[in-house]
């Protein structure tokens, strides 16, 4: 069992950053992908970003260019640097773990809220 636990999200204006980081806890292997998922209120959760415990990165082209993964192993823990956000950005913001590569994760965390005023 993997336990993950979000920080860092919160009340930004647009066009501003935010930094969100999940550590994990727990029964990890040492091959595994964190990532982020965000859910707007009445949308379907949707994928941010993957990364790899050799630091592969996986982003849809959606996310692209304002969104920034990155990992510290020693820590358990992963990274979303976030820039330019737009009020469409606000969502709950979810992370998740899975043993091996991939993008369907076996825990999550309890999600971390991102607003983005206009």
């Amino acid at each position: 069992q993997v336990q993950l636990v979000e920080s860092g999200g919160g009340l930004v204006q647009a066009g501003g950053s935010l930094r969100l980081s999940c550590a994990a806890s727990g029964s990890i292997f040492s091959s595994n992908t964190m990532g982020w998922y965000r859910q707007a209120p009445g949308k379907q959760r949707e994928l941010v970003a993957t990364i790899g415990s050799a630091g592969r990165t996986n982003y849809p082209d959606s996310m692209k260019g304002r969104f920034t993964i990155s990992r510290d192993n020693a820590k358990n823990t992963v990274y979303l640097e976030m820039n330019g956000l737009k009020p469409e950005d606000t969502a709950v913001y979810y992370c998740g773990y899975r043993a091996g590569w991939g993008s369907t994760f076996s825990s999550w965390g309890q999600g971390t809220q991102v607003t983005v005023s206009s």
